[in-house]
């Protein structure tokens, strides 16, 4: 009932219900050791679960994912009056460091994209999605999922679909213009396309992967981390790493901190206000070069 309450209500992804089901999965198995249930259990159940996955030593970010589904499913069982009570209502949030995200430097963004020189479908099709990624601040989910009826080439936009199946429209500009036709041009799309499609989405994708399927999140992984190791990118990177360094180029080029929230799907201000912070070294080079007594004896 929960979860069908995710997807059909509240309009949760699949992949977003599933990672709410492994997680009270892993609450029900563990209130199972006590003989309770979800719907007896205490907060003090709730804070020994809580403790438990700490000493697992799983990462902070981990633990406040699951005490978050579980504040959900909670809340949901009060309003479905399964529960009387929320349990979670006394216990404590887990603190999870507020990192920033991590980005590529300009000429860094430019190398990689530089580092995609043939011409064959394969690199047509890796030149196209790294431009994309990058011109349009897109979630890897996002460009695995982009059908080709969602592309405007000649006004230079592109429809997308993010969390909660929530619709955006992002513009993009000319160097992954040239890339997209590139790509959907004989030569590109073409050559990875099946005799006979498996399923309709698979026939209107736009990035295709081997045997004429979606391409996959992982395979999106791969190509990233291709590049940027062929561009000597020593760094962890990922394609949302290309999503930070797109809102944070942006930014720093005098971007409107709401028209990137609008741009990157964002549904409050303050996700993507974290873009605004910078590192020590712009911060003092920019106060030396602008500010009149900045110099130094």
């Amino acid at each position: 009932m929960f979860l069908t309450w995710l997807s059909i209500e509240q309009g949760r992804s699949p992949r977003t219900v599933e990672a709410y089901r492994r997680d009270l999965d892993g609450l029900t198995a563990f209130l199972g050791k006590s003989e309770k249930s979800v719907e007896d259990c205490e907060a003090s159940d709730l804070e020994s679960f809580v403790a438990s996955l700490k000493k697992a030593q799983l990462a902070a970010k981990t633990v406040a994912r699951q005490l978050a589904a579980c504040r959900t499913f909670f809340k949901f069982a009060v309003q479905e009056n399964l529960r009387k009570d929320d349990p979670t209502g006394v216990i404590d949030g887990v603190s999870v460091p507020s990192g920033i995200p991590k980005a590529l430097a300009e000429d860094e963004v430019a190398a990689l994209l530089a580092a995609c020189t043939g011409d064959d479908s394969y690199s047509r099709r890796d030149r196209a999605l790294l431009e994309f990624l990058y011109a349009t601040g897109a979630r890897i989910s996002e460009a695995c999922g982009l059908s080709l009826s969602d592309l405007d080439m000649d006004q230079q936009v592109v429809r997308l679909f993010g969390k909660g199946s929530k619709e955006r429209i992002v513009p993009f500009g000319a160097p992954a213009k040239r890339a997209l036709e590139d790509w959907l041009s004989l030569g590109g799309r073409d050559v990875l396309s099946p005799k006979q499609w498996r399923t309709r989405a698979d026939a209107d994708a736009v990035f295709l992967g081997r045997g004429g399927r979606r391409i996959s999140r992982q395979a999106a992984w791969n190509i990233v981390r291709k590049y940027a190791l062929s561009a000597g990118i020593n760094k962890d990177i990922s394609p949302h790493v290309m999503r930070h360094s797109c809102a944070t180029h942006m930014l720093r080029h005098g971007a409107d901190l709401r028209v990137v929230q609008e741009l990157l799907g964002h549904a409050s201000v303050s996700t993507t206000q974290v873009y605004t912070r910078v590192d020590n070294d712009l911060l003092f080079a920019t106060y030396v070069e602008s500010h009149p007594r900045a110099k130094r004896s």
